[in-house]
């Protein structure tokens, strides 16, 4: 029995010990170290997808769900029973001729533990009616318009502690971007949908809003532009429903031409760390805005889920699925 255990461990520990590795940590302030091991790289945890995204942790559940938009599926994982079929579709269901047929993009929940989606298929605000331990393609529109006009393609999506959803709405989920026959609004908004059910536009000065996210206390709201020549983040203060200040986080558009990737997904910790994917990885900034250092990858980071602990951060890149162990 004890040579059979010492067996069983010493596979496992193989097992753990030959996971693919990607990546490095680059530096750019000593205080990166309170925040990561530095010599650290990212684990792959599962491959093979056309374009990951949408990370977030289930804490009762015990798993990490994210999407692959293009094969309009969400995928879960976990240690015990790795990759596995969450919920297909999931964001492109109704039939619509032109439409490029995209599943859903950034996932969240809401206050009644609901799953919240922004489908770029469907072009819609929604949420799962099943509960999160049987999903099922049952969806109800949260919000699917603006002024009788229907949403390019709902990118990403937040919650202030009051309920209000925040969200972002690029033309990436129509097959011709822009130039789309099926665009009904033209500019790519940044939304505030109320508790009370009402919609308001709260921008139109982005070329390509995308990921977003607000640090501890509501007011502060930091929203990635992933366009190529305007490649940048932007923090804007929020009063009574309404920007009264913005400035440029970080320009990181000298990058674009030779690193992959663009200002995408992000996630603020308690602390307000910030991690935001772009160009060449993944950025993380101290709550001042200073860039502590890169998680360098080599392909594009799309976006990025901390779990529950905050001490373990998943990377959706590409093909990939990564995981890094965070202070």
């Amino acid at each position: 029995m004890r040579l059979l255990l010492i067996f069983t461990i010493s596979l496992v520990w193989i097992s753990c010990s030959t996971k693919k590795q990607i990546g490095k940590i680059e530096v750019w302030d000593q205080e990166l170290s309170t925040v990561i091991d530095t010599t650290l790289s990212t684990t792959v945890l599962a491959d093979g997808f056309v374009w990951s995204e949408g990370p977030l942790w289930l804490e009762k559940e015990n798993k990490l769900i994210f999407t692959d938009v293009p094969k309009n599926i969400i995928w879960s994982w976990d240690e015990k029973n790795g990759l596995q079929t969450y919920l297909q579709p999931s964001g492109y269901t109704l039939e619509e001729v032109g439409n490029a047929g995209e599943g859903a993009n950034g996932l969240l929940l809401n206050a009644n533990n609901k799953l919240v989606l922004c489908q770029h298929g469907d072009r819609r605000m929604a949420w799962m009616q099943s509960d999160l331990n049987y999903p099922s393609a049952n969806f109800s529109t949260i919000v699917s318009k603006w002024e009788n006009k229907r949403f390019n393609s709902p990118n990403d999506a937040v919650y202030d502690e009051k309920e209000n959803l925040y969200f972002t709405d690029p033309p990436y989920g129509l097959k011709n971007d822009d130039q789309d026959s099926l665009k009904e609004i033209s500019f790519s908004g940044l939304y505030l949908f109320t508790k009370t059910d009402s919609l308001k536009l709260l921008s139109t000065q982005f070329t390509r809003p995308n990921g977003l996210a607000l640090f501890p206390g509501d007011s502060l709201l930091l929203v990635a532009n992933s366009d190529p020549t305007q490649a940048y983040w932007k923090l804007l203060t929020i009063k009574n429903d309404s920007i009264v200040k913005e400035k440029i986080w970080l320009d990181a558009t000298d990058k674009t031409a030779t690193e992959p990737g663009l200002p995408d997904g992000l996630k603020i910790n308690t602390k307000g760390i910030v991690f935001a994917t772009g160009p060449g990885g993944v950025w993380i900034f101290n709550n001042q805005g200073k860039v502590l250092g890169r998680i360098v990858l080599p392909v594009p980071a799309a976006n990025c889920a901390l779990h529950a602990k905050e001490n373990y951060l998943y990377i959706t890149a590409e093909k990939y699925l990564l995981g890094i162990e965070l202070k």
